[in-house]
């Protein structure tokens, strides 16, 4: 794949870096927020009569919260190629192909690194 530079301004690009950071803290905030509460209610609730239907409840809740997190780790590393993608100087061109991804597809997800045929792909793939 040849390396080239996106059509993207220089200030659209700035503002995506701004964009991605605060995604990115969102999220890796978001978790840490997970864990806290599941702390604190552990600590809350640890001496209460367990019940067979709030096990199956938190199981139940458990693999959301893993469905999340996994969802959660890959645009957590979308963004960081993403980011790593603006410092090289290619962000907005796919990963797979180097075909310029649209600019609106990067206002709606800043941290896309491929276009919307190449991940439907990936997607069907998994």
């Amino acid at each position: 794949m040849a390396e080239q530079q996106s059509d993207l301004s220089a200030e659209f690009i700035a503002q995506q870096r701004k964009r991605l950071e605060t995604l990115r803290q969102q999220l890796v905030g978001g978790e840490e927020g997970t864990i806290a509460d599941q702390r604190t209610a552990g600590e809350e609730h640890g001496d209460e009569a367990r019940e067979y239907e709030d096990d199956a409840q938190t199981m139940a809740q458990d693999d959301v919260d893993q469905s999340l997190n996994d969802v959660n780790d890959q645009r957590i590393g979308n963004i960081l190629r993403a980011l790593q993608k603006i410092d090289e100087g290619t962000y907005g061109l796919s990963d797979e192909s180097d075909e310029p991804i649209p600019k609106a597809r990067l206002e709606v997800m800043p941290e896309a690194i491929y276009t919307v045929a190449e991940q439907s792909r990936r997607e069907a793939g998994n």
